[in-house]
């Protein structure tokens, strides 16, 4: 009888084991998945804020040619 017991013990200990693993994993990954999120928002800003940059430069340049344009007397 004893050994049954033990035996109820033992699978017991181990069945809570897994789930404290299983918890610890799922854990883990919301903390690796949130981390991924965060640094594809933060990279799709610099994407955004680079192509913005670019674009104002390129209208800067093409409004500063236009006006030596202008001056030069080409239209």
């Amino acid at each position: 009888m004893a050994g049954k017991g033990l035996q109820d013990l033992k699978q017991h200990v181990q069945g809570a084991a897994q789930e404290a693993v299983t918890a610890a994993g799922a854990s883990a990954q919301q903390v690796v998945d949130q981390a991924t999120e965060a640094g594809q928002k933060a990279m799709d800003q610099v994407a955004k804020s680079t192509q913005e940059t670019i674009d104002k430069t390129a209208n800067q340049a093409s409004e500063t040619f236009s006006g030596f344009g202008k001056k030069l007397g080409f239209k």
